[in-house]
């Protein structure tokens, strides 16, 4: 088992100590945590998006800051600010809550434009500028964020800039019935705590290091960069979509790819580990046209239609080529090899 393995299984056990039912949601976030990005939670009320999140703090371990949107909330409650004290006749600067290791935005859609604007600086650059000077924050800073379907009461949609500078979004829906049976059996007592005690992660910064190493060396061929490209090119080309995928959004979706074939156990990227994640990339990225939101059609459906129509390429031991042709390695005695027909799905 490589040490990718490793950590994101014992991160989908870890999670699933406190919440139940979101196997497959617990992996993605180990794989964000290994991409060093940021998380957005989406779902209705009350399916347990914010005991995921902090579950997920407490597991990492570190400082941790919880940030409650609401209308009112001002840029200068999260990023903090300078105040005089007379009695040393000098300025302090007091931080806000964004300077933790890991920070919860609860409902992050609730609070206004401009205080989700201040989170923009420190998402990209993991820095925090006020009054002119610039304040490094902690080097694994990671955001996870939660928020409500864009269609309930009191939700201002994120803008495009700040949704590009989450690595992913991961939708959460009602858990499967036995499941929430075991919700209610664990949590609907009287005076129950509403999380059970979890302990970090034994030893989670070094194996996440030598997991990052892992990923690093991940082979990718030149052919799936183009893939990658493919992809998002043609979410610009459409005419049904008014913003397509940034350069971001393509580097995000590469990256991603690499930690997937690496839990996974390859030592190469595939085909199959771009499609795998290219949702939880993409979908929240995605803007589509007026005419298109009201033919009923979503970024989910046109990711669909667009991974249908991009040519695949082949792999064949891990090696390709632009045209999905398999690649002649050093030592092999072939020839040019014998072109191939460009499948057009899944291998």
């Amino acid at each position: 088992m490589t040490a990718t393995q490793d950590y994101v299984k014992q991160m989908e056990t870890k999670l699933g100590e406190r919440v139940f039912g979101v196997g497959p949601v617990a992996r993605l976030l180990a794989m964000t945590r290994i991409a060093a990005g940021h998380a957005l939670l989406q779902g209705p009320p009350g399916i347990g998006k914010t005991l995921l999140a902090r579950t997920f703090a407490d597991a990492l371990g570190g400082k941790f800051r919880r940030i409650q949107g609401t209308p009112d909330l001002l840029p200068g409650d999260i990023t903090g600010v300078t105040i005089f004290r007379p009695d040393g006749s000098e300025f302090e600067f007091r931080p806000g809550p964004l300077f933790a290791d890991v920070v919860l935005v609860d409902e992050i859609n609730r609070a206004g434009p401009k205080t989700q604007s201040a989170l923009l600086e420190a998402m990209e650059e993991r820095s925090v500028t006020l009054d002119g000077e610039t304040r490094e924050l902690p080097k694994n800073f990671l955001v996870i964020a939660t928020q409500n379907p864009m269609d309930f009461e009191g939700t201002y949609p994120l803008p495009e800039s700040q949704i590009d500078r989450f690595l992913i979004r991961l939708d959460l829906s009602y858990v499967e019935r036995e499941a929430e049976a075991a919700v209610l059996k664990q949590y609907a007592k009287p005076h129950s705590a509403h999380e059970l005690p979890l302990k970090a992660l034994a030893q989670e910064n070094t194996l996440l290091n030598v997991a990052r190493d892992q990923v690093a060396a991940t082979v990718v061929e030149p052919a799936l960069i183009h893939y990658v490209l493919d992809l998002c090119d043609a979410t610009r080309r459409n005419k049904e979509i008014a913003l397509g995928l940034s350069t971001r959004a393509a580097r995000a979706m590469l990256l991603m790819a690499r930690v997937q074939a690496s839990a996974s156990g390859f030592e190469f990227v595939r085909p199959d580990d771009v499609q795998a994640i290219a949702a939880s990339v993409a979908n929240h990225r995605l803007v589509l046209t007026p005419e298109a939101t009201l033919a009923g059609m979503d970024g989910e459906q046109m990711l669909d239609q667009i991974m249908s129509e991009v040519p695949v390429p082949r792999v064949e031991g891990g090696r390709l080529d632009v045209d999905g042709h398999a690649l002649v390695t050093s030592g092999d005695t072939a020839s040019t090899p014998e072109p191939s027909p460009s499948p057009t799905s899944g291998l």
